[in-house]
């Protein structure tokens, strides 16, 4: 077999591993190892890269941020964030129809905020808002439907561990992927809302109702979540401000959550152990799945799989949107089986090289030169530009054509094609990036193995896994919905960056 064969041939052995409920990252680990020992005839290269790939996956400082925003949600529970969360917007939702479903969601949105995983955020909102939502009489399988929806909010809004890994594995800015996630994230919380709106006119015996809070009762509730938008904007706006790289916001965070825990009396020294132990294996678990997509993901590269799969696919002259519609279906499916980390770990090193060498003609060399052109002509002609000069350039500008050499040496400005090529790679990383985090996220609540549903459901034994199948696929639909349009127009994305070029 040649070595391309070979690489092929791992990825149904490793299929095989993780059914047999081997550790996925283990799996990887073993094949990855397998294989270089085969394609390479000995031990030596396999076992120097163990050492290589193993100080250099536990020492990498990208990686660090990891543990901070497990830490920092740790401590947002402990202060009691989740439940003023939940209070806050129970305070002005609760008393509309389904509206203690949305203030979870609400609730769920912040959280994510300032915790960065989706099944921390299922899991602390769940206990939070659960007993609130059977209190009120809200159907078993809806209350467990909307919490585990909810939960996905927790990678998708900034921070995201998941995203982190993602810029790790792509090469890409940490803060650019964190602000392209914002308006999707945003979009999933409005979307889950109107899913329970519609749901609970289709079913009115699902959800009960609560009486009005008072208005001093409602202000006196969101006065209490000042620690969550005070963390959240030191922490996400430090960044995006470059007070602080993302590592050293993640320090901050779990920093000041740890100060309003211990001063909210949920942090002492046997909480603060356990805060940590919890962290490290957390950190543990990701760390070692990281290692093992190391090594596989290098054993692929050496056989040169994901090479040739992208020369395979652009030789074949498929459409761009097509390819990007088949990976998007895979997730989807794949997603049902696997977590969210793994598969990104497995994934991306393969599909983002295929991607990445699809033209989806995002960025203009002419409207980039029109766009800087136009911001030195309003602040004024420049001096000395003959009338011929600015009316050529005006011309160029109205027909949509590349200014020349000379005009941009008139106009003072040095925008080339190689400058769109590089802006274009980052956006269609960066989008592929906040897609593939959305259709895995979905996974997180799709039958059979949604890892959110479990979650929720191992806190309320009485309901029935089927009842809450059959209220999930009212929000995975909202999330498939939200797919079409993210893909379909790319700008709802893409603008914050935009407006930053």
């Amino acid at each position: 077999m040649t070595a391309l064969e070979i690489g092929i041939a791992s990825f149904p052995l490793l299929m095989v591993l993780i059914f047999l409920r081997v550790p996925i990252g283990l799996s990887m680990f073993l094949v990855g190892l397998g294989g270089l020992m085969i394609v390479t005839d000995g031990t030596l290269v396999a076992f120097g890269r163990l050492k290589n790939e193993t100080y250099s996956t536990f020492s990498s400082y990208s990686l660090t941020i990891v543990p901070m925003f497990l830490l920092m949600g740790h401590f947002a529970t402990l202060g009691g964030m989740s439940s003023a969360l939940f209070k806050a917007a129970e305070g002005f939702l609760g008393h509309r129809r389904g509206g203690v479903a949305m203030a979870a969601i609400g609730a769920c949105a912040g959280f994510g905020a300032i915790c960065g995983s989706s099944l921390a955020t299922a899991a602390t909102m769940g206990r939070v808002a659960l007993p609130e939502l059977k209190q009120y009489g809200y159907a078993g399988g809806f209350s467990a439907a909307t919490l585990a929806a909810g939960g996905t909010l927790g990678i998708l809004i900034p921070p995201s561990v998941v995203l982190v890994i993602y810029a790790i594995l792509t090469e890409q800015n940490i803060a650019k992927l964190f602000l392209a996630a914002f308006i999707p994230g945003l979009l999933a919380a409005f979307g889950y809302v109107i899913v329970i709106s519609i749901y609970v006119r289709l079913f009115p015996e699902s959800a009960g109702t609560r009486p009005a809070v008072p208005w001093g009762e409602r202000f006196a509730a969101l006065f209490k979540v000042w620690p969550v938008l005070m963390v959240f904007g030191l922490v996400v706006g430090g960044i995006y401000l470059g007070w602080f790289t993302p590592t050293e916001g993640a320090a901050v965070g779990a920093f000041g959550t740890g100060l309003i825990a211990w001063l909210n009396g949920g942090l002492n020294r046997e909480s603060l152990t356990d805060s940590f132990m919890v962290t490290a294996r957390s950190t543990a678990m990701i760390f070692f799945i990281v290692l093992g997509a190391g090594f596989y993901n290098g054993f692929l590269a050496l056989t040169k799989v994901p090479q040739e799969l992208a020369d395979f696919v652009v030789s074949q002259g498929f459409s761009p949107w097509m390819v990007l519609t088949l990976i998007l279906v895979f997730y989807l499916l794949f997603g049902c089986l696997m977590d969210s980390l793994s598969m990104i770990l497995l994934t991306i090193p393969i599909f983002f090289p295929v991607i990445s060498a699809m033209d989806f003609n995002m960025v203009s060399l002419p409207a980039m030169q029109a766009s800087a052109a136009m911001e030195v002509l309003n602040a004024g002609v420049p001096d000395g530009m003959a009338d011929g000069m600015l009316a050529s350039i005006q011309e160029a500008i109205a027909g949509g054509m590349e200014l020349t050499r000379d005009q941009m040496k008139e106009l003072g400005i040095r925008v080339t094609e190689g400058m769109a090529n590089r802006i274009e790679a980052e956006y269609v990383a960066i989008w592929f990036g906040i897609l593939v985090l959305i259709v895995v996220e979905v996974g997180l609540i799709t039958p059979p193995v949604g890892m959110n549903l479990f979650i929720i459901n191992a806190m309320d034994r009485k309901t029935k896994m089927i009842d809450t199948y059959k209220a999930v696929m009212f929000f995975v639909a909202s999330d498939l919905i939200r797919v079409v349009i993210l893909v379909l127009f790319p700008v709802i994305t893409l603008l914050p960056l935009m407006l930053m070029h």
